[in-house]
């Protein structure tokens, strides 16, 4: 089969499509024919040696993918050969076929094209491990998006909403805030132009935002807590502002607060197949009714995933970016 190899880390052309082998499904995974496969900016830092993949898993780059059932391994039951799935992976998705566990399996959303439900698995389970499991966003609570723009932002404003939170988002141009609007977001912070502590002071009242899920990390650390409201939840789930900060600990004691930070890629299967099963439970039946929706920018063919890259760490995109297999 055709994948995406990395035959030594570097920039976006260090994306090389092979040949390579055929993956074999093992007991309890199915082996899946990629319709598209998410980019991710983990993708990035595996692309430049700064992730790379967990013991036994594939060295091909991607954590997401659509597709076709092609085979079962041992023990899986429950899916069928031709079933249309989505699935959370912990690598291996640019290529035409991967191997999956059957319980990061997801089916393909009624009103969803297949292609275009790649761009869901990653960002779903993200966003409701870490906004709804851990951090609890409740109904009327206010909920902080940095990043509102991303793949990961634009569902959280939708899945917040659709729990009656109330959302702020920052983005860095006045299109990407106004795509943030579309999907739900009541206050629209610029962040090349405003000071979003000042900005959620004010939307309310001086009380702070409940819920943080942060992208950025270092840069950010003293100003969310600052913005973080009594009992709030700051959720850190990257790093692009850096990965050393100070924290005021007296700042977090004084606001009775909370500082969490997570990752998905390496979580067992076990914990994955947890997330997975939640979101099938609560999120499907969303997507289905059409009250949320993959945000998708641009599709790509595979051997262009140097192209995809390149648009992904441009930082112009509003939503998800995909590589196509067909």
């Amino acid at each position: 089969m055709k994948a995406i190899t990395l035959p030594q880390f570097g920039g976006p052309d260090a994306l090389v499509l092979a040949d390579v082998d055929t993956p074999t499904p093992r007991a309890g995974e199915v082996l899946v024919r990629v319709a598209a496969a998410g980019v991710n900016r983990a993708d990035l830092l595996q692309r430049q040696g700064h992730y790379a993949p967990p013991p036994g898993e594939s060295e091909v780059p991607g954590l997401e993918v659509s597709g076709v059932v092609e085979a079962l391994g041992e023990g899986v039951e429950g899916w069928a050969v031709g079933d249309e799935v989505c699935a959370l992976l912990a690598g291996g998705g640019y290529a035409e076929q991967v191997r999956v566990p059957a319980r990061q399996l997801l089916p393909a959303p009624k009103g969803v094209s297949l292609v275009d439900a790649a761009a869901l698995p990653e960002v779903v389970c993200t966003v409701w491990s870490n906004v709804f499991l851990i951090a609890n966003l409740q109904p009327g609570q206010t909920l902080l998006v940095h990043g509102g723009s991303s793949g990961i932002g634009t569902m959280a404003i939708q899945l917040a909403r659709q729990v009656g939170a109330h959302v702020i988002v920052t983005a860095g141009s006045a299109a990407k805030l106004e795509a943030c609007r579309g999907l739900g977001a009541e206050v629209l912070v610029n962040y090349h132009e405003e000071d979003f502590v000042e900005r959620v002071a004010d939307a309310t009242e001086g009380r702070g935002a409940d819920v943080i899920l942060d992208v950025i990390g270092a840069k950010y650390l003293s100003r969310n807590v600052s913005s973080l409201a009594t009992s709030g939840r700051l959720v850190i789930i990257g790093m692009q502002g850096g990965s050393r900060g100070e924290l005021d600990i007296g700042a977090l004691m004084a606001k009775r607060g909370a500082v969490i930070s997570t990752s998905l890629r390496a979580r067992p299967s076990s914990e994955k197949a947890t997330i997975v099963a939640a979101v099938r439970e609560h999120v499907w039946p969303l997507v289905e009714a059409g009250s949320v929706r993959p945000v998708v920018q641009s599709r790509h063919p595979l051997a262009d995933a140097a192209a995809a890259h390149r648009e992904l760490e441009a930082s112009d995109h509003i939503g998800k970016i995909l590589l196509t297999t067909g």
